[in-house]
């Protein structure tokens, strides 16, 4: 990104959910840890250029830790001989409210960095923040803009959902991925203007691709409600237009915005206890009397030490007459859980191991069954935006409280359906995979999963709008039906978002799913079958 083109500021995020239970665990073995070290590593490669060429480096790098970090920028920063003005951001860490979890982190907005950007840092670190706030933060700074300046502060808030992920916005996860060289994606970029419109594009050369499809992905990612809320402001998704100006630049416009809610969001990790997993493989015939095997087996010898939780999966991955082992196999998983390190460790990896030469024909496991590890838990609280001392500490040392919102929005009052096209007429269909048509991306937010699908026509889209409906989402990802599924729908985009509550239990730390995050959620939904209008193939 240094080294490619003109860049006014280098954006790093680097605190998903995840990364701040590893940084807690971090910080239980050294109270002088918390922060993400590899920032320190890249900085120390790229400090003096980013120095020479003026360019700002924003990142939320800090973690639990913003101040110490910001020691160790200096550090380095004296070591290599390299002029530069730190400031961090704090006043996230919530921990004293909430004494039974790991990590408490509000997420707060980008006001702090904007006071830190006009106050002449050259790096500016932060703890928990929301992704955007590292991009409504400069851009504030840039065009100065005031707290109540809703509609710029919600289009940098897009440019920054845009951004947050990297290369999701330049093929990379991209569902139409096929045909363009995404082997090496270049890094996204945004051209922000003061009205708070702005060009998604990339450095000349670099591979990948930007187009509007890119760019509705990265939209739809991680994302529910078409107002989405922010410290800053709420963002309506469903006013966003994209255009597409050339090659690998397209038009963010018209983006509205709304004063935010009167409440921060909480990260709250815990530990949860202990886990361990075990995959046993079925080769050939009987499969399904193989696992049954195993599994009363295991129940036997775990007997009175059985673990609080267990869960079996059989993954049929097995063809008949496979040509291969590996394809004439299936895999049977066994995830454990228990507030006792001792109950998934040698129990249950002992039971595995000792049955190797008494159970099903062929009988052999991926992996030698470990100890166990600990796992945590995600969960998410708000509290008064006005009770949390969001801080930008200045270069110089100068602590400046940054200022309440001016006004607030409660999100209940939010709620509105977007409008549907006139249906598609009626004619032949063919049953073939929903991808043919639709483009997904998909993804978690603590136990939910969010999914995104989206369509390239007019005529798809008023195709898509009317057939894929709560029900029909259900019916296509049986694991779901039980669930509540909320629909939402944005014209703009050709789109419709879909959150299933609680299909990913406590979070992706507890893994308590085959695909732990839903990453591949969309992808499995687009390879279903459905009836589509033969005019859209």
């Amino acid at each position: 990104m240094l080294t490619g083109g003109p860049l006014d500021v280098l954006t790093g995020d680097y605190l998903a959910e995840l990364t701040m239970l590893i940084l807690g665990r971090d910080r239980l073995k050294d109270p002088g840890l918390g922060y993400a070290r590899t920032f320190l590593k890249q900085l120390e490669q790229t400090l003096h250029l980013a120095h020479e060429r003026g360019v700002k480096i924003v990142a939320n790098a800090g973690g639990l830790n913003p101040a110490g970090l910001a020691d160790a920028v200096r550090e380095l920063a004296a070591r290599v001989g390299v002029p530069v003005r730190v400031a961090h951001v704090e006043g996230d860490d919530l921990a004293a409210r909430f004494p039974g979890a790991l990590t408490a982190n509000a997420y707060l907005g980008g006001a702090g960095i904007a006071e830190c950007l006009r106050a002449g840092a050259d790096i500016v670190v932060t703890g928990r923040v929301t992704d955007a706030a590292l991009v409504t933060g400069p851009a504030a700074a840039h065009f100065g803009w005031g707290p109540e300046e809703y509609d710029r502060l919600a289009g940098a808030v897009v440019a920054g959902h845009v951004l947050e992920c990297g290369t999701q916005a330049t093929g990379g996860n991209y569902a139409f991925f096929d045909g363009h060289d995404v082997r090496r994606p270049g890094f996204p970029l945004a051209e922000i203007h003061d009205d708070g419109s702005c060009v998604i594009t990339k450095h000349e050369g670099t591979g990948g691709l930007v187009d509007i499809g890119t760019v509705t992905a990265q939209l739809l990612y991680e994302t529910g409600d078409v107002r989405y809320l922010g410290p800053d402001v709420t963002a309506r998704l469903d006013s966003v237009r994209l255009t597409q100006e050339g090659p690998d630049r397209v038009r963010i416009s018209g983006v509205r915005g709304e004063a935010p809610p009167p409440t921060l969001k909480v990260g709250l990790n815990s530990l949860g206890g202990w886990r361990n997993e075990v995959v046993f493989v079925l080769t050939g015939l009987d499969i399904e009397a193989k696992a049954r095997l195993v599994r009363e087996q295991l129940d036997d010898a775990l007997g009175k030490h059985r673990p609080a939780e267990v869960t079996w999966e059989l993954a049929r991955t097995e063809r008949p007459d496979g040509n291969t082992e590996e394809r004439a196999s299936a895999c049977l998983r066994l995830v454990v859980r228990d507030s006792d390190p001792d109950k998934v460790g040698r129990a249950v990896s002992g039971a595995a191991i000792e049955l190797a030469l008494g159970s099903y024909p062929g009988f052999h496991v991926t992996a030698p069954p470990g100890k166990g590890a600990p796992y945590g838990v995600f969960a998410a609280e708000y509290v008064d935006a006005a009770g949390v001392p969001h801080t930008a500490v200045l270069p110089d040392g100068e602590r400046i409280a940054v200022p309440d919102p001016v006004r607030t929005r409660r999100p209940e009052a939010l709620q509105a359906p977007g409008a549907l096209p006139d249906p598609l007429p009626e004619g032949p269909r063919t049953t073939a995979p929903l991808g043919l048509v639709a483009g997904a991306r998909s993804g978690d937010k603590g136990g939910d999963a969010n999914v995104g699908v989206w369509v390239r026509s007019d005529e798809a889209w008023r195709w898509l709008a009317h057939e894929l409906t709560v029900d029909r989402f259900r019916a296509l990802l049986p694991e779901t039906a039980e669930l509540p599924v909320q629909r939402h729908v944005l014209p703009n985009l050709r789109a419709v978002n879909f959150t299933v509550e609680g299909l990913l239990g406590e979070g992706v730390a507890a893994r308590a799913r085959f695909d732990p995050q839903a990453k591949a959620l969309g992808e499995w939904l687009r390879s279903r079958y459905v009836d589509i209008p033969e005019v859209l193939l």
